[in-house]
């Protein structure tokens, strides 16, 4: 099953922020544990959440990046000026991108871009919530553990969606955080999100489904629970292989990265006009796929 409401998922688990972005809170007994950073006009939504889901924001002592992209790490800024000693951990990849000046101009401007499509920028004005080289963390990598007390979370890297892309999960309550990584449950479909390297997404995926998953936490879109989530990961391996020869096809039709461009970002806004990223935010997302995809079909003829 679906869900998108923020709200309590688990007994010790919450979802925060708004259907087309959220994070998530995970309570031990020592402390708590937000994973991811969604986007930055969230800052308002999830501060009056925190106060009416009555949590307890002297226990938020963590937080972990899944992956460095702009609609992902917009409220760590927010969350590290509301709580000074937070521990922030991201993958060493990721802390290189987040300490690139270029990569901190993309995401605060992108970070606007999108509260303008949103119609939201009032969410902006008056908070503190831009991306500067104060926020800095630690680096996690493939078997690390974050122990919560009670409640644990061990990272998987999972590149593909990025270079610097996480997934986290926890075994005592079975939920997997794969961010974009693992497909985005958009209406009742499931769209892949090979971004920088869809060979690597694909054995990605392929890495994540031995997983015994019964709460699937996305970024995008809410999370799934049941029956659902357990096939999940299976169900995103096969739209990702049809998406890929979707692509190809195309690719071999118009022997061009930018037709191939156009008429994919076309095709999508017809299907999903409401879809939270600008058209031309998401036309750079698919040349770098397009562009991965391509160099394959050059390299096998």
């Amino acid at each position: 099953m679906r869900r998108r409401s923020a709200g309590r998922v688990h007994d010790r688990l919450w979802y925060l922020g708004r259907e087309e972005s959220g994070v998530y809170l995970l309570e031990g007994d020592s402390s708590s544990l937000i994973l991811s950073g969604g986007m930055s006009y969230l800052a308002p939504v999830v501060e009056n959440q925190l106060r009416a889901f009555g949590i307890d924001e002297e226990k938020i002592r963590k937080l972990l990046i899944l992956h460095a992209h702009f609609d992902h790490v917009g409220l760590v800024p927010f969350f590290k000026r509301r709580y000074p000693d937070l521990e922030i951990f991201a993958s060493a990849r990721g802390w290189e991108i987040l300490r690139m000046p270029k990569g901190i101009e993309t995401i605060n401007a992108f970070s606007r871009v999108v509260a303008e499509k949103m119609g939201v920028t009032g969410c902006l004005e008056g908070r503190d919530l831009s991306w500067r080289e104060d926020v800095s963390g630690a680096a996690v990598s493939e078997g690390d553990i974050i122990d919560l007390g009670g409640m644990t979370v061990r990272i998987f890297e999972t590149p593909g969606h990025s270079s610097c892309s996480l997934s986290a999960y926890c075994p005592e309550i079975r939920a997997l955080f794969p961010s974009d990584g693992g497909g985005i449950p958009y209406d009742e479909t499931i769209i892949p999100a090979g971004n920088s390297n869809y060979t690597q997404y694909q054995q990605s995926l392929e890495k994540l489904k031995p997983l015994a998953v019964e709460i699937f936490c996305a970024d995008h879109y809410g999370y799934v629970t049941g029956t659902e989530a357990n096939t999940y990961i299976s169900r995103s391996i096969v739209e990702a292989g049809e998406k890929r020869a979707m692509i190809e096809t195309v690719y071999r039709r118009t022997c061009s990265v930018d037709e191939t461009v156009n008429e994919l970002v076309n095709e999508i806004y017809a299907r999903h006009p409401d879809y939270f990223l600008p058209p031309e935010i998401y036309a750079g997302v698919y040349r770098q796929t397009v562009r991965h995809i391509a160099g394959g079909l050059e390299q096998k003829d």
